[in-house]
């Protein structure tokens, strides 16, 4: 009886220590500390001892992953055994930059330094990074369609930041470098708050996380707080926006970062109900039949002066028909004058401040417009 008892023990034992050793081995290979993401929905942050995986979710085909990272502090030595990604040693202090939107988020996390290198030097707004240009402090790499690969090659950087898009066929030259190309897919994020939450990544790979955390914080409850005033307010105006390119019109999706932040300054927008989160070609006709009507209509552009309805009317003789344009409700964005897409990515609080003033401006003290402005004749 009792070797019946001792033997029922044993196998007792031998399931609870088979069973521990299996959770054991899952929390190794599947576990880590997940770093808590509020809004991204593009992007996964594990930490595990010695190094951070980071995993980013295809956005054209979610149940494929992009890209996957492995972070690690360049004052460890390599782990052993790692996940499979490409291993990136942080911080980083000598990158390629493609984009002026990343450029723009760094300065503002102090690791300006960290630029080693820059494409598309003539659409960055950033009078800084001009002058180490100028200074020799960062090497103009050329157009980023076509970069200039004898300078990236002669820089020797730690990792090249670039925007992956759908269907590109792969980043040509600078992919046989091997320098970690870093895919910025950010701007596929379906949320304004979604896109800022990137910098958490990026302040991971610059060494700047708690600079990062806390300005995304700073942020969100700015955001926030906007959306509460915005939802206070007793007006309820609609909202038309951007201007034909050639024979279409690019609206934003319902989904998209500026489709939402039209939501959350409680205007009302004729596209809300469509279902992409990118931008829309229509037809003029379709735009006009929609959204004639608008009571507001905001523009962007890209001129020496300021854009007048004189300007809008010489465009597109079309333009003329809408509602907002008649009763001179129209508010352009002149992006040669103002950071607007330097800033708004990552301050998205920023232009929600904005557009809350254009279709509330009974609300007041919330600072003035920053990026826009009451159309001139």
């Amino acid at each position: 009886m009792m070797n019946k008892y001792l033997y029922s023990i044993g196998i007792l034992v031998a399931l609870l220590l088979s069973s521990c050793g299996g959770r054991s081995k899952a929390s190794f290979a599947d576990g880590g500390d997940t770093i808590a993401l509020r809004y991204a929905e593009n992007l996964t942050l594990v930490s595990y001892p010695g190094y951070t995986v980071a995993t980013l979710r295809n956005p054209w085909d979610t149940l494929r992953t992009l890209h996957t990272y492995v972070l690690v502090p360049e004052t460890e030595q390599l782990p052993e055994q790692l996940p499979e990604g490409t291993v990136v040693r942080t911080p980083l202090k000598k990158s390629v930059i493609y984009s002026s939107v990343h450029c723009a988020l760094l300065e503002e996390l102090g690791t300006g330094n960290a630029i080693g290198g820059v494409c598309d030097l003539k659409y960055i707004r950033l009078a800084a990074i001009h002058e180490r240009v100028a200074a020799g402090k960062i090497a103009d790499c050329g157009d980023g369609m076509n970069p200039d690969m004898e300078k990236i090659i002669d820089l020797h950087p730690d990792a090249i930041l670039l925007s992956p898009f759908e269907n590109s066929g792969g980043y040509g030259r600078v992919e046989k470098l091997n320098i970690p190309l870093i895919e910025c897919a950010d701007y596929m994020e379906t949320s304004a708050l979604g896109r800022a939450e990137w910098m958490r990544f990026y302040g991971l790979l610059f060494g700047a996380e708690a600079e990062a955390d806390s300005l995304f914080a700073e942020v969100d409850k700015r955001y926030q707080e906007l959306k509460q005033k915005a939802r206070s307010s007793s007006t309820s105006l609609s909202i038309l926006s951007e201007l034909k390119s050639g024979s279409a019109w690019y609206v934003p999706g319902g989904r998209s970062t500026i489709g939402r932040l039209f939501a959350d300054a409680c205007g009302r927008y004729a596209f809300a109900n469509d279902k992409h989160s990118g931008s829309v070609p229509l037809a003029f006709e379709t735009v006009f039949d929609k959204a004639g009507d608008a009571d507001v209509w905001v523009i962007k552009y890209n001129r020496d002066r300021d854009m007048t309805y004189a300007d809008l009317q010489a465009d597109y003789i079309g333009y003329t028909g809408f509602k907002a344009f008649k009763e001179r409700s129209v508010y352009g964005c002149n992006t040669d004058k103002v950071p607007y897409y330097e800033e708004t990515p990552f301050h998205p609080d920023y232009l929600l401040s904005d557009l809350i003033q254009i279709l509330h401006p009974e609300l007041g003290s919330l600072g003035g417009l920053r990026y826009f402005c009451k159309l001139k004749e």
